[in-house]
């Protein structure tokens, strides 16, 4: 389900050492650092499959049977999702990232450990990726140094030793963009995707990264070795094998060798291409015997990634996982040392011992103190007026309707079945009315989307009982199309909402209890351009929304307006930058709601470019999406979230400080684990 993509797009395309630091604001050059004011609250939010991936990193051991088919070993625990792992040594003990405690932190396991160990952590990253622990040095990727400008991604390179406590290097050069780094055999060179200092351009598929190799002794001397390509993977030290897509379109992973006296001050060779075409390789992992490299594939035939290995002298492939997991999809491989043993990380099962419930809501840590970030497994959240409720939308592809879970997580309930609905508004007014838009969430302008005001009996919210019974009132006429989007005004007598009627998508508010039919309505703004998913402010004075109306032509670039809810003095308010600035038409901005107080606006865009190379992972529509906060003059602008994942749908609930209890985080609340999640989609349909 695409919910952080722009949901109009949609519906059209349907298509060195340094001292470490955590902002506390997001300002880039261009912008004075001004403190913001004390901010507190319960935010609460979605991001695409992530609730059902239950990873977990499984190893088999190589035998000279190329088919032999027996079980994969699981080398990690089953809590929390664990992935993208790498051996330490030849006895299966491994380094890895876990999310077990609310963001992306590196762990060392061995067998026999009882628990994983914490490796260290940079003070203030909230992510952790691509671990490496080699001879006593832990390489990793941490994204918690802002760049000098918007739209430049975080990540970057560095490394540290593990017996010397809170000493970090950083290995990318200032201002240099690194992803998926490769530490060669005897530990000599690192080899890197770069994006070098360049602002990101707004590609996901396939980055626009270079293969770059340098020293630790000395990082700032880097070598080229192509000019194009992702996920570089050492054989010894003299041999780089990394993917990229080639010009036929088939993902394939490619080498480039170096002379063994290498000292980066000459030229690599040019890379040859190693995978044929026909099939999809990637995120490859090299045997150190020169003689084979590991790929995660993507065929023709076949409905699930998987891992195989890759004779480099007979040109032929061997099947591994689908002989043992063929419905599961299988990402990163890695390989030990010696070569006799295959890593990878996959959904772990249904039946197998671990967490086996996605819980309502779960834990996400947050870089402010007073704000809670909470991950629903859900999309359009809102809170009820007292803050003990949640309503949202549980599954789209299974017309889930519309559900309300307790603050806490700890009971379910289904208010709406059988129907398809999106994007919720409780009443401010009245505990016992939810407003909502039923159809198609991805619907062209004139598709028949309707806002619709249920109301319920509040009193029927208890243990014993599963689903509530409800009344359905649609506010919006049949034959005037698109209408969805719909926020309830503080006073609770109108709603504000996106309706395509007059041919452009535009902002309209009607009679909250009778609607268009026996009661009014009134058109808010007007113009050949998209205005979408508006948010009322808490005293009612301002309505803010997303639109492309500064460029109608582009309908991937939407930045934050407001307006006064008689339609005057509408406004953009600039978070890239001030309107000069090259930046600002690029600007992908969505999902905006309020702070209590009417100050701050929460929302989710672009502004951070990529965190980590998509192909590597499971479908995101936009793998950029990340949540921010920032003041209605643009200023403040202050970052929530970093992972690799399509963050969005958030709401934010700043009143009185809730009583929310212990989350319910146990198996015995929540939905089965069923691993159910999608490759990206942009791969799957080249195929």
């Amino acid at each position: 389900m695409m919910m952080l993509r722009h949901a109009t797009r949609s519906e059209h395309l349907l298509k060195h050492r340094c001292r470490f630091f955590f902002t506390s604001n997001t300002h880039f050059t261009h912008r004075a650092a001004i403190p913001m004011e004390p901010t507190k609250g319960t935010i609460v939010f979605t991001t695409i499959g992530r609730p059902d991936y239950g990873f977990d990193v499984f190893s088999v051991k190589i035998l000279d049977t190329p088919h032999h088919n027996s079980a994969d070993n699981r080398l990690t625990d089953g809590i929390s999702i664990n992935f993208n792992a790498q051996f330490v040594d030849d006895h299966q003990s491994l380094v890895f990232v876990s999310e077990r405690t609310g963001f992306p932190r590196i762990y060392l396991t061995r067998p026999g450990l009882p628990k994983p160990e914490a490796l260290p952590s940079v003070p203030g990253s909230l992510f952790h990726d691509r671990p490496i622990l080699r001879n006593g040095r832990l390489y990793f990727v941490s994204a918690h140094e802002q760049p000098d400008r918007p739209f430049k991604s975080w990540s970057a390179i560095y490394s540290t030793n593990i017996n010397e406590k809170g000493i970090f290097t950083r290995l990318s050069p200032s201002g240099t963009v690194d992803y998926s780094p490769a530490v060669s055999m005897t530990g000599k060179f690192i080899a890197v995707a770069s994006y070098g200092s360049r602002p990101w351009g707004g590609e996901f598929q396939e980055l626009f990264t270079e293969i770059v190799v340098f020293s630790e002794s000395n990082p700032n001397k880097r070598l080229v070795a192509s000019a194009r390509g992702g996920w570089p993977t050492w054989s010894g030290d003299s041999t780089l094998y990394f993917h990229r897509k080639a010009e036929d379109g088939w993902w394939s992973i490619f080498r480039v060798d170096f002379p063994e006296n290498l000292e980066l001050s000459g030229s690599s060779n040019q890379p040859i291409r190693v995978t044929p075409p026909g099939l999809h390789c990637f995120t490859p992992a090299a045997f150190h015997d020169g003689k084979r490299i590991a790929v995660a594939t993507r065929r023709r035939d076949k409905n699930f990634r998987h891992i195989e290995l890759f004779d480099l002298e007979s040109r032929t492939f061997h099947p591994v996982t689908e002989l043992r997991n063929p419905k599961f999809h299988h990402y990163n491989p890695f390989v030990s040392p010696d070569s006799n043993y295959l890593g990878y990380h996959r959904f772990r099962g249904e039946s197998t011992r671990g967490e086996s419930t996605i819980p309502h809501l779960n834990p996400v840590l947050s870089p402010i103190q007073e704000i809670r970030m909470l991950r629903l497994n859900g999309s359009f959240p809102t809170f009820s007026p007292k803050g003990d409720l949640i309503a949202f939308n549980h599954d789209f592809g299974a017309k889930g309707g519309l559900k309300v879970i307790r603050s806490n997580g700890s009971k379910r309930w289904t208010l709406l079945k059988g129907r398809t609905a999106f994007y919720n508004s409780w009443s401010p007014t009245e505990k016992h009315v939810i407003y909502t838009s039923i159809g198609p969430i991805f619907g062209s302008v004139k598709a028949t989307v309707q806002i619709a005001r249920i109301t319920f009996d509040p009193t029927n919210f208890v243990d014993d009982v599963d689903e509530i019974r409800c009344d359905v009132k649609i506010l919006t006429k049949e034959e005037t199309g698109n209408n969805a989007f719909p926020a309830c005004s503080p006073d609770g007598k109108t709603i504000v909402f996106r309706s395509g009627r007059s041919g452009h998508k535009n902002l309209y508010i009607v009679d909250a209890i009778n609607g268009e039919i026996n009661g009014s309505i009134r058109r808010l703004t007007d113009g050949p351009w998209i205005d979408t998913m508006p948010s009322w402010s808490p005293n009612g004075d301002l309505i803010a929304f997303s639109s492309n109306r500064h460029n109608p032509d582009n309908e991937e670039a939407f930045s934050i307006y407001v307006v006064k809810p008689d339609g005057s003095d509408i406004r953009r308010i600039h978070v890239a930058g001030p309107e000069s600035s090259d930046d600002v038409d690029r600007e992908r901005i969505n999902h905006v709601c309020f702070s209590n107080d009417g100050k701050l606006l929460l929302f989710t865009a672009n502004l951070g470019g990529v965190t980590a190379e998509p192909v590597s992972w499971p479908n995101q529509f936009q793998p950029y999406g990340d949540l921010y906060i920032v003041r209605l003059d643009g200023s403040g602008l202050r970052r929530l979230t970093w992972n690799g994942y399509e963050n969005g749908t958030p709401t934010w609930q700043t009143g009185n400080d809730l009583e929310m209890g212990n989350l319910s985080l146990g198996n015995e609340v929540g939905d089965k684990l069923r691993g159910e999640f999608e490759e990206p989609l942009w791969i799957s349909c080249n195929i």
